[in-house]
């Protein structure tokens, strides 16, 4: 890729495509898994076998536009609904004057809106509590080459302070932005940013048009934008309170934020269920010993009816270090009644449950998730877990995909970035997996911890459900990095597939409606590939997309 480097939001569009051949090479010494592929699609059943491919080769994002491009909106249609297109002055900087049409189109130069465009804006702004609106956009990363579909999220203040995916193009409502003093370089996320978050909506249809400039100014002009959002940030922290949390960028073009810790720094209980698996087991609680640097910790290992005499002979081991507890949970596997037991005896004021198949990779995990997790407004929080072929295993719980729900990015390589770099972010979702989870143990108990209607699968999903109900968010921290070796100590069985079936059903008895669509995935993604692959076939990006 020659020209400018892409923003940061866009790093995930220079993500080259892993070559077919390799691919293919890869499958074929996989003959046993690759048969049943073959055979699906040449039946026609496409999303069975993509998604089967993608499990067994890996993921990466086809998202170049299929449809129609779509025409330019007449300049006149600004007018005539009463929108005054501005763009930044020389310094970067917005001014906004008092007097003019009631609504006010913040746009860099280059951007063209899509016709239709301003009818729909239009027609947003009849709701009087609507002060800010943003939507989609396809862009070309050079001139010429394919469009790359924008397709934002709901509006997420985490996300926005992380990663500014916002985009230069803004619709504000003029009587509440009017003679405000804009960050330079910065302005439509310095202004967005200063708004009441419940008042800036997302418009999921397409709205503009543009192709990234030639030179841009190179990474010089990235280093300027990244202090123009950090500035910005840093504007929004003291706005709200927090001007005595850390914010900084990371290399990757990331802001991350460091909220202030309680001294003393409160307890955590790391929760650990088993059923002896001593391969398993050993990595995971040494690496919580000894790749966890959170200095008030104790390890509760739940102990299912573990047999083997090694897995014995490391119990003994351990208790007499004193480094960890072993509590006896016999009868079968029921993973809400244990946890929610080892919660009970629990001497920390923070929980973290942690499968026996995971391992901390970064020392900074735990602390990087319980920062956000004592903030009062939320619940549970989840890391990104990287699979035992180095590919990504959980990026937060995606609802309305796959059937019911998937895991974001699920088989991306452990390094993308994601898409808008979500990856890396923290930001908000749907749900996170109990493999690795941190939550408060006082938000836990008052929401009665695991839903033991679900005993093995979709106590997570549930109890984050229950947690959003209860007006506490769910958040993804990219940040906090983990290896998980999935299931690998389960086994299939006809009573597990039972189980399992009943499970779905309860949990579609229970959250129905919601599990349909996402909040915060764009409903024009294909909701039947691995998430963030592809956009969802026949949308043109003009109509709402239908939920799945």
């Amino acid at each position: 890729m020659t020209g400018a480097p892409l923003p940061d939001a866009l790093l995930f569009a220079a993500a080259p495509a892993p070559n077919l051949l390799r691919r293919l090479v890869r499958a074929a010494r996989h003959p046993g898994r690759l048969l049943p592929i073959l055979t699906a699609r040449l039946a026609g059943r496409r999303v069975r076998a993509a998604t089967a491919f993608a499990a067994l080769t890996g993921a990466h994002h086809r998202l170049d536009w299929a449809g129609p491009v779509p025409a330019c909106e007449p300049d006149g249609e600004l007018v005539r609904h009463g929108i005054e297109r501005i763009e930044p002055v020389p310094d970067g900087s917005v001014r906004i004057a008092p007097e003019g049409p009631p609504l006010v189109l913040l746009a860099a130069p280059g951007h063209a809106l899509v016709a239709g465009a301003t009818e729909a804006i239009a027609a947003a702004f009849a709701d009087p509590s609507l002060h800010a609106l943003y939507g989609d956009a396809l862009v070309r990363i050079r001139p010429g080459g394919p469009w790359l579909p924008l397709l934002r999220p709901a509006f997420d203040l985490d996300f926005l302070r992380a990663v500014d995916w916002l985009g230069p193009v803004l619709v504000l409502r003029r009587a509440r932005v009017a003679a405000t003093e804009s960050v330079p370089g910065a302005a439509a996320l310095d202004i967005a940013l200063g708004l009441d978050p419940r008042a800036v909506r997302h418009l999921p249809r397409l709205l503009s048009l543009s192709t990234l400039g030639g030179d841009g100014g190179g990474e010089g002009a990235r280093a300027e934008t990244r202090r123009a959002r950090l500035k910005a940030v840093r504007r929004d922290l003291d706005r709200a309170g927090e001007g005595d949390t850390l914010a900084f960028v990371e290399p990757d073009g990331v802001i991350r934020l460091e909220r202030p810790l309680p001294v003393p720094r409160p307890r955590v209980s790391l929760i650990v269920p088993t059923r002896d698996r001593l391969d398993l087991l050993r990595p995971c609680i040494e690496s919580l010993r000894a790749r966890t640097d959170w200095p008030a910790k104790e390890i509760l290992i739940c102990d299912n009816g573990s047999r083997d005499p090694a897995t014995l002979a490391y119990f003994e081991e351990l208790r007499a270090s004193g480094a960890t507890r072993i509590l006896d949970c016999d009868g079968p596997f029921d993973f809400a009644a244990i946890n929610n037991r080892a919660a009970e005896v629990a001497r920390g004021s923070v929980l973290a449950f942690v499968n026996n198949d995971v391992e901390a990779e970064q020392p900074d995990w735990l602390e990087r998730m319980v920062r956000e997790a004592l903030r009062p407004e939320v619940g549970a929080v989840g890391a990104r877990l990287i699979d035992g072929e180095g590919r990504i295993q959980h990026g937060g719980i995606v609802l309305g995909t796959g059937g019911l729900a998937t895991h974001g990015h699920r088989f991306f390589g452990a390094g993308a970035p994601g898409y808008f770099s979500s990856l890396r972010a923290t930001r908000s979702v749907a749900a996170v997996t109990a493999a690795c989870l941190v939550i408060e143990r006082q938000k836990f108990k008052e929401i009665g911890g695991f839903d033991p209607a679900f005993a093995v699968d979709f106590n997570d999903l549930d109890l984050c459900l229950r947690l959003n109900a209860a007006g506490l968010r769910t958040l993804f921290v990219g940040g906090a990095v983990l290896h998980h070796r999935e299931s690998a100590s389960r086994r299939p069985s006809p009573e597990a597939a039972a189980r399992h079936a009943a499970e779905i059903a309860a949990l579609k008895k229970r959250w129905g409606p919601l599990l349909a669509q996402d909040p915060h995935y764009h409903p024009g993604l294909d909701p039947d590939l691995s998430t963030h692959v592809a956009p969802r076939r026949g949308w043109t990006g003009l109509e709402p997309a239908p939920p799945r």
